[in-house]
């Protein structure tokens, strides 16, 4: 359930990263969070 969780949010971020609403409110470091969130499972694999 959580991972499902995750990958929505994960969806969200990066739609609103597309269409500038992250930059219109400073909320661009939120690309930053989901991509070290990203990080383990990467060097995991």
């Amino acid at each position: 359930m959580l991972f499902v969780l995750f990958y929505i949010v994960a969806i969200a971020v990066v739609v609103l990263h597309f269409t500038g609403f992250l930059r219109q409110h400073n909320l661009e470091w939120l690309v930053f969070v989901l991509a070290v969130s990203v990080l383990p499972a990467v060097i995991y694999l």
